[in-house]
């Protein structure tokens, strides 16, 4: 037997608070007896199918009430006393929850003389923007939308759901929540309980992005195809004879098109009691298709707010891949700050220049690469580098491959003569201070690589923006967070009588160096 079918929440005339009351309760009766006293259904995947419905149908009664009662209680003399005056009677709407729609009724109030938008006193009490969905809804598929594709999210959604909006809808709202997010990154609640030292992890990482031809394909009509019939197979054949051959691309062309993300990674260190430094504690990412510049602004800026200043006493440590003016900048924004080039990147030379002399995978190489790695984290940076000064000379200047011997040599030997500052470590390691930035390497691979660098997907910088921004949130573990601290800043713009609606077609600006 199939469950008993609900009645729809909207009415032509709106039920009062004793309607709803005597509905739920009737609705909750016809589920204990569907429970009990139906004949069995075939089998429980039915049963639990036709549950599902019949709760959904009674969450929207009792959402319904909610709303009705709240209405009622309403007090509209604040509104007026601000010039406020009754438009008309009590309109409906439909609002689409996490139940399903529901149709309830609100006052609506315009300004006495004119002059500006009007107001709904239940939806400024309630929070609600002119979106049509619940905050809660929207915050689950932006949340969705922050892990798997905007269609995936939409799909997904209707599965668990039974109904979802569209996928574009879905992608304007990470847009609208993206404006905020970058002000919530930089200004919202701390963390409790840091530890002792500060390690501030720098990287980046490209994601595709849309060339200036796709872009105008993409926002040009689409062309109509009237021959042959209209299937996707035969319209694309339709399509790709119009368009003739495409040019093949040459060695070392690149059809990504990528624009890097500047990563930065903050976090502390806590010493034990065995005088060992633990952790990550309190880890926090934050990325950012803007300048470079403002990324390390807002690391300066996080960094003061956790309690390491500028004139901090504490130790403060910065692992980065080596980039002379990223180098400075940090410097004049971290005076007392401990600068370490991550060791891979030593590493990576070190096997580059063993591979002139050595075939690759051999012993040999492993043992010479060995040697030179031991005194790498020693600390021994002079003596490395007269090794290879040593292996220069040792080099001819005339014969078959000595010109590319040279200058892979000499190359490295400028690489690593101009970081020595940064490669102390043999003393970062005593002090079990940190030497390799692995953990913002994970960071670009699963914040951006994860979501954002999969086949197919070209962005827009300014759109990929405020999804990378919601997906630092979402990461970080504070989307709970994030979402009521959006609703309090939405329900003040409601209060000082203004029009919001999440849903927006603007991409997020990129922020511009202080």
């Amino acid at each position: 037997m199939s469950a008993p079918q609900s009645n729809s929440p909207g009415a032509t005339c709106p039920p009062t608070v004793e309607d709803l009351e005597h509905q739920i309760h009737q609705r909750l009766d016809e589920i204990i007896t569907y429970c009990v006293k139906d004949p069995a259904p075939a089998s429980f995947l039915d049963f639990e199918t036709a549950l599902l419905e019949l709760l959904r149908s009674l969450g929207c009664l009792l959402i319904q009430l909610f709303l009705r009662a709240r209405h009622d209680r309403l007090d509209p003399a604040d509104w007026k006393a601000r010039g406020y005056r009754v438009a008309d009677p009590a309109a409906e709407r439909t609002l689409k929850t996490s139940c399903g729609p529901v149709a309830y009724i609100r006052a609506f109030l315009v300004p006495r003389h004119g002059g500006g938008p009007g107001v709904h006193p239940l939806d400024v009490a309630l929070g609600l923007a002119r979106d049509g969905f619940s905050p809660l809804v929207i915050g689950w598929f932006c949340r969705l939308a922050t892990r798997v594709s905007f269609h995936v999210a939409a799909d997904l959604g209707a599965m668990f759901l039974g109904t979802a909006p569209p996928a574009s809808a879905i992608e304007q709202w990470v847009l609208g929540l993206g404006r905020p997010a970058y002000v919530f990154l930089s200004a919202g609640p701390l963390p409790e309980g840091d530890g002792d030292v500060l390690v501030i992890e720098i990287d980046g990482k490209a994601v595709p992005t849309a060339t200036d031809r796709e872009l105008a394909r993409r926002r040009r009509p689409r062309a109509r195809c009237d021959e042959g019939c209209k299937c996707q197979r035969h319209r694309g054949r339709a399509r790709r004879k119009r368009r003739g051959r495409k040019g093949r691309r040459k060695e070392g062309d690149k059809s990504k098109n990528g624009r890097s993300a500047t990563l930065v990674v903050m976090y502390t260190l806590r010493r034990g009691d065995d005088g060992r430094l633990h952790g990550p504690c309190n880890k926090k990412v934050f990325g950012t298709f803007g300048s470079r510049r403002s990324a390390i602004r807002w690391a300066r800026a996080q960094a003061t707010r956790r309690g390491f200043p500028p004139e901090t006493g504490k130790t403060v440590q910065i692992v980065i891949d080596g980039e002379i003016c990223l180098e400075r900048r940090l410097r004049r924004l971290f005076p007392a700050a401990i600068l370490t080039l991550d060791v891979r990147h030593a590493q990576e030379k070190l096997w580059e220049v063993g591979r002139l002399f050595h075939a690759a995978g051999s012993a040999e190489l492993s043992r010479w690469v060995e040697e030179l790695e031991e005194l790498l984290y020693k600390g021994h940076v002079r003596a490395l580098l007269q090794r290879l000064e040593q292996e220069l000379r040792g080099v001819s200047p005339r014969g078959p491959g000595t010109k590319e011997k040279r200058r892979v040599l000499e190359a490295v030997i400028g690489y690593l003569g101009a970081r020595v500052k940064l490669m102390d470590y043999g003393r970062l390691r005593k002090e079990d201070l940190v030497i390799a930035s692995g953990v913002v390497e994970g960071a670009a691979r699963y914040v951006v690589g994860e979501r954002m660098d999969n086949s197919g997907m070209r962005w827009i910088e300014e759109r990929a923006e405020a999804m990378l921004l919601l997906r630092c949130i979402e990461v970080n573990g504070d989307w709970e967070a994030f979402m009521k601290w959006s609703q309090e800043q939405r329900t003040q713009e409601l209060e000082h009588g203004r029009i919001v609606q999440i849903r927006s077609k603007t991409p997020t600006q990129l922020p511009a160096a202080a």
